[in-house]
């Protein structure tokens, strides 16, 4: 009897069981540190199991404040329903800041591992028409799936990010397809979820119109409308309620605070700490030589902005032309998909728009480095380069999560998840390109994995980042320049980042 072919792998005979292995870390991981971010997701909880819709973005009786758009809210409001069973007390909204119940923290870690399911399915829809083997597909399921960077972002600092993902990579697998109508919707819908994942939008407009309003005039036009219904159906559902109460304009300036400033607390490593590692070089330099420079008061993080400039030398950077820069950096990927709309560059021209909104856009935390590193997952396998470039930003992603995780007791959990994740993608990106399939889809003989001199040079850098951390910086300064640490982990990841850019702008370049 002749065999079916791969990709019709049934869903069951694969997935499963490296998803049963993660739902168990996850579980493992119920006790470990949770960060404010608990408590946030915890208040919405309350705020919209309390209130009528039409106070939920108003609502000030937490700092915590509900600043994802309205389907996030509806998302909380499901959640309350079943977390008012469990512990009633967790849904109350004047009973306090930090309310963390054994059955509360229960009942929020596994909502999380639950809604994971959209991720697992999305993970199966992408990889199942691939032509990469049982072997690849189960390298894309653990690259996603057992991914660190999610154990510690979503199951350990606690926020919801998998199946937001699960959400994109969603859209994108209906893309692939040529199912246009309906990967535009879903994506609609993942924006009115969190706004954050509309740096994407300007690829989603351009290829969309590109191949999905094609055919001539009439039937272009008419394609066009029909996109277009569906995205303001998906947005009338989102803000329709809000605008009928008249809270429209708050939703939005809850969404949008732009007065936060151009960094996190925690700089994001991303093109602005060398901006402003400049300005900090250039004011020294000055002063020494005999220049009257200016303090500034505002800080990067606090986000007085137009009140007065943090920058000392050089010019200020306001959320216009964080936006413009953006915009630049997206545009060749944007010329690509206008001149050449391809389904099977989807994935690559998205995630290289969400690495230009991590590099050069406004207030950008680091958790936000997810959303390129991801959807790369389904590129990694396509060729040598892809699989050493995937291996190498994956690692420094996870690492610039660290900081994340603060306390001494989840130390091991970081590390032994970060060397797991490297060893996983060293011997299965080993064996996968030294096996049978691969030479013979390539008629050649693959030379083994390996990341080249930049990469093993730079990897290595983070165990000297890592030890001085750890190490060094307390014997030499003692209690002094706490924040260097963090600082040097910015810089050194930073540099890895922009390295990725490069390569993915040059990749789209060269990729017709």
């Amino acid at each position: 009897m002749k065999k079916p072919p791969n990709n019709r792998h049934p869903i069951g005979s694969g997935i499963w069981w490296p998803a049963l292995i993660a739902t168990a870390v996850k579980l493992l991981l119920i006790p470990a540190y949770r960060s404010t971010d608990f408590e946030v997701h915890r208040h919405w909880l309350s705020l919209t199991h309390s209130l009528p819709l039409s106070q939920w973005y108003s609502e000030t009786t937490s700092p915590w404040t509900l600043d994802y758009p309205p389907f996030f809210a509806y998302f909380e409001k499901l959640l309350s329903f079943f977390a008012s069973r469990v512990d009633p007390t967790m849904t109350h909204l004047h009973n306090g800041l930090n309310y963390a119940s054994p059955s509360t923290i229960l009942f929020q870690r596994i909502s999380v591992s639950f809604s994971d399911v959209v991720l697992m399915y999305s993970v199966h829809r992408l990889s199942k028409d691939r032509n990469f083997g049982t072997l690849g597909r189960f390298l894309i399921w653990v690259l996603v799936i057992w991914s660190p960077g999610l154990f510690i972002v979503d199951h350990i600092h606690f926020q919801y990010n998998g199946f937001l993902l699960g959400i994109l990579l969603l859209s994108i697998s209906y893309l692939e397809e040529g199912r246009d109508l309906m990967g535009g919707f879903v994506f609609a819908v993942l924006l009115c979820f969190k706004h954050l994942f509309a740096v994407a939008a300007p690829v989603y407009f351009v290829y969309l119109f590109r191949h999905y309003c094609r055919g001539g005039v009439v039937k272009g036009f008419g394609r066009l409308v029909l996109m277009g219904s569906a995205v303001l159906v998906v947005f009338a559902a989102a803000y329709g309620p809000f605008l009928y109460y008249g809270e429209i304009q708050q939703v939005f300036r809850r969404m949008f605070p732009f007065g936060r400033g151009l960094c996190h607390a925690y700089w994001a490593p991303n093109f602005w700490v060398f901006y402003i590692l400049l300005d900090k070089f250039l004011a020294f330099f000055l002063m020494k030589l005999g220049f009257s420079i200016q303090t500034p008061k505002a800080s990067f993080t606090g986000g007085l902005v137009g009140d007065s400039s943090p920058f000392a030398v050089l010019p200020t950077i306001t959320p216009l032309i964080t936006f413009i820069t953006v915009i630049l950096a997206i545009s060749p990927c944007l010329v690509k998909a206008w001149k050449n709309p391809q389904p099977r560059m989807v994935s690559r021209w998205v995630s290289y728009a969400y690495t230009c909104g991590f590099l050069f856009g406004w207030h950008v935390h680091e958790k936000a480095s997810l959303h390129f590193v991801i959807p790369l997952a389904f590129t990694a396998l396509k060729s040598m380069e892809d699989v050493k470039h995937y291996f190498f930003l994956s690692i420094v992603s996870c690492y610039s999560l660290f900081p994340l995780l603060f306390e001494a007791q989840e130390y091991p959990i970081k590390v032994v998840l970060l060397l797991l994740h490297a060893a996983l993608m060293w011997f299965g990106f080993s064996s996968y390109f030294s096996s049978a399939v691969v030479k013979a889809k390539h008629n050649k003989l693959e030379t083994p994995f390996y990341i080249g001199w930049f990469g093993k040079s730079y990897l290595l850098g983070l165990f000297a980042v890592e030890i001085y951390g750890q190490l060094l910086h307390s014997t030499i300064f003692g209690d002094r320049l706490p924040f260097l640490p963090l600082m040097v982990i910015s810089i050194y990841c930073g540099i890895g980042m922009m390295y990725s850019w490069i390569w993915q702008l040059t990749r789209i370049h060269l990729t017709s």
